[in-house]
């Protein structure tokens, strides 16, 4: 298990450690309801070094990468990034990936435990491109601070940088002691589904994913930071939220909120048997208008001739269920079976199912070990 650059500081923080796909990330800090509190109400300071991370260099980085994601990374200036689908030449998921355009490399940063696998994807088409391809991991640290006064709590770091308001945009500082950093607007969270209505009355629709959007989403940001600056850095934002009401995360309390939030993650909610527009994410990974890539022709014929048969969902859980279901219990209309889960917290679920029954406010039986049920199919949010 590769361990956490900062494992001796979360020990003395009171840190429980889990393991996420063979790397070590903190679950808790001894009061997850607490940590779940300070995500939604003020501010939450998390340590995802256990994310994977590879910087692709070399003058024909772009045009390569352009061609083998789906969205569109050669209309990316130094500053932005796109959040896109890698796939491979059947419009299968190897994973979603975050990428940002920095000066002289471009950063994905994705699920934990998938540096090899995509690495070994990208070599696969590298013939004759001058692309190099880095792991980050060892190099830089990756802070994430979530929740109302995120903006808040990065301030009070003191440098002087710009806050990023633009989606996956960043700002990078070089400072004289801690080094090169990178400042990225990412949300991790959101608003919740849970209590919602089957339908929201004021809420619009997504044209392509038929989920309910959300017009505004929680502030984030995260922070890449060099390994050496990584513990005073973490130090400063650990004062500033606790000044402002909020503490230190971890996975727990923030898989809790995405989960609520119905946010699909990697891995769990969408992976190498899924196509992107099965898992809700086609309007923020997908570029229609981008040209050629591996495995376009699969995707855009998906969206000329028809919809895909399964999609994801949340699903209202009743209250008080005991136990929750898992992963995998199914779903059924009149004893027949259309659809799973993939996530559940109480209160809400994420699953997929069939097109002819994904309709919000649709109800269906779940099958689970507290007995049968029913639960309620409520559309998913947008953070784009």
């Amino acid at each position: 298990m590769n361990l956490l650059a900062l494992h001796e500081l979360h020990q003395q923080l009171g840190a429980h450690f889990i393991e996420v796909n063979g790397a070590e990330t903190v679950a808790h800090y001894g009061d997850a309801v607490a940590e779940r509190a300070a995500l939604r109400a003020s501010v939450g300071v998390l340590d995802l070094g256990c994310r994977s991370r590879l910087c692709i260099t070399g003058a024909d980085r772009v045009k390569f990468l352009h061609g083998q994601v789906t969205n569109d990374v050669q209309r990316l200036r130094v500053g932005e990034g796109c959040y896109a689908a890698l796939v491979n030449a059947k419009g299968k998921m190897h994973s979603d990936l975050n990428i940002f355009r920095l000066a002289d490399e471009l950063l994905l940063d994705f699920e934990p435990g998938y540096s090899t696998a995509v690495a070994q994807r990208l070599e696969k088409y590298i013939i004759t491109e001058d692309v190099q391809l880095l792991d980050a991991a060892p190099h830089y640290g990756l802070l994430s601070v979530q929740g109302p006064r995120a903006a808040e709590a990065v301030r009070a770091l003191g440098l002087p940088w710009e806050l990023p308001v633009k989606p996956l945009a960043f700002s990078a500082y070089l400072d004289a002691t801690l080094g090169q950093l990178y400042l990225m607007n990412q949300v991790r969270v959101g608003p919740s589904l849970v209590g919602r209505n089957s339908v929201e009355p004021h809420s619009e629709r997504s044209e392509a994913s038929g989920a309910s959007v959300s017009a505004v989403a929680q502030p984030g940001f995260d922070l890449f930071v060099p390994t050496a600056a990584l513990g005073a850095v973490f130090d400063k934002l650990i004062a500033a939220a606790k000044s402002l009401g909020g503490r230190a995360c971890g996975w727990d309390a923030l898989e809790t909120t995405r989960i609520a939030a119905g946010l699909p993650r990697f891995g769990q909610d969408m992976d190498e048997t899924n196509l992107p527009p099965e898992a809700g994410i086609e309007s923020r990974a997908i570029s229609y208008s981008k040209g050629c890539y591996i495995g376009q022709e699969v995707i855009a014929r998906i969206r000329t001739y028809g919809q895909v048969a399964k999609v994801l969902r949340g699903l209202r859980l009743p209250a008080g269920l005991d136990p929750l279901p898992v992963r995998g219990d199914k779903l059924f209309v009149e004893g027949k079976e259309v659809g799973h889960l993939t996530s559940i917290v109480p209160g809400i679920a994420l699953g997929y199912v069939r097109k002819e029954h994904n309709a919000p406010g649709t109800t269906l039986t779940l099958h689970s070990q507290a007995g049968d049920c029913v639960v309620t199919v409520v559309g998913l949010p947008s953070v784009a």
